[in-house]
């Protein structure tokens, strides 16, 4: 969910509980420090679910039925309660005031504002899939076409661009983003990759095509632009064990790519180093044409 989906839920009627990982030994579905919201009659959030989340919300709705103020759970999580991670949890549950409500939101906005960006070049069939996608995950995610036709048939509740020089927005771009190329025209794809390829610090760089499209764009790198290696290039994207041309299907199959690389220990430390260059280089060899045209 959202801040403004955070902020609705803490302002809503009654008392709201924040429910925090205090501790953590062993094995756990979650790490120390996540927090999940409750109130009587809604949640908000997950401190990893099963046995140790069930028992949790219900100490603390039981808590804020007391009327009382804090609570502390010391949970294993073993055969006692019905799950297998093995390790064991402290639980911190805490009735939240004006107070504990406006940090939770600032909190949450910053962790908002550090969500790595991703854009989608292009908003044809599968960019239009991507952002429906992407719109439910921990990402900013951007959808830029040239044509506004295009762009209004998204649904998504994500930014939508209409850009008329998208290199711009590649160069502009904050470190470590994912970049997405998808568009209507097999030039335009070689002008965007080959910007978000110059730049050095991207987290992902995806074109949309086949292994002899990759081959066309590294000669045409060599030709036109400088030698620009395309060893951080995945052409073709999403090509990750399925032969199916569907865009939902390809789309599925690109924002588990995308996510990897985000989420990535080097993806991690490029974006805290603010334009150190990306190294995890993949080289897609497969062939399956994906183009969408």
């Amino acid at each position: 969910m959202s801040t403004a989906a955070l902020s609705e839920f803490l302002h809503g009627p009654g008392p709201v509980a924040r429910l925090s990982l205090s501790r953590v030994r062993g094995s756990s579905p979650r790490e120390a420090g996540t927090e999940m919201f409750v109130r009587a009659e809604g949640l908000h959030g997950t401190i990893g679910g099963g046995q140790l989340e069930h028992r949790a919300i219900d100490a603390a709705r039981a808590m804020l039925a007391r009327g009382d103020v804090a609570e502390h759970l010391d949970l294993p999580l073993g055969p006692e309660i019905g799950q297998c991670c093995g390790g064991r949890v402290e639980v911190s549950i805490l009735r939240m005031g004006r107070v504990e409500k406006d940090k939770a939101l600032e909190a949450a906005r910053a962790e908002e504002d550090a969500q790595p960006a991703v854009f989608i070049l292009g908003a044809g069939h599968v960019g239009r899939a991507l952002a429906e996608q992407f719109q439910h995950l921990p990402v900013r995610c951007v959808l830029i076409d040239q044509r506004g036709e295009e762009l209004a048939l998204t649904r998504a509740r994500i930014e939508k661009r209409q850009s008329v020089i998208p290199e711009f927005d590649i160069m502009t771009a904050p470190p470590g983003s994912a970049f997405i190329v998808l568009t209507h025209d097999h030039g335009l794809d070689f002008l965007l990759s080959a910007a978000a390829l110059e730049r050095g610090d991207t987290a992902y760089v995806g074109m949309i095509g086949s292994a002899t499209k990759r081959v066309k764009f590294r000669n045409w790198c060599k030709a036109h632009c400088g030698g620009l290696s395309v060893a951080n290039l995945i052409c073709p994207i999403g090509a990750g064990g399925s032969r199916d041309k569907r865009p939902a299907v390809i789309a599925a199959f690109v924002v588990a790519e995308v996510i990897a690389a985000l989420t990535s220990e080097t993806a991690a430390k490029a974006r805290k180093r603010a334009g150190a260059p990306h190294d995890a280089a993949r080289d897609r060899s497969a062939g399956r044409l994906t183009e969408e045209r």
